[in-house]
């Protein structure tokens, strides 16, 4: 029996491809959406901040 490649056979191999940047992937997915009803501090409101490092939890949502 055959081997069978499908595709494009001009197109270089995968591992051949050196002009390419690939990156490590996210650990969780994100979206982050800002508007103008946020609170000017990320602590106003917030139930977490008591539970978490501040100095990290301020830094992860400043601009």
């Amino acid at each position: 029996m055959e081997n069978k490649k499908p595709g494009n056979k001009k197109i270089p191999d995968f591992k051949e491809m050196n002009d390419r940047i690939f990156r490590e992937a996210s650990q969780s997915p994100r979206l982050v959406i800002g508007t103008n009803l946020d609170a000017k501090n990320v602590k106003d409101g917030n139930p977490y901040t008591g539970r978490v490092n501040s100095e990290g939890f301020e830094d992860y949502f400043e601009e």
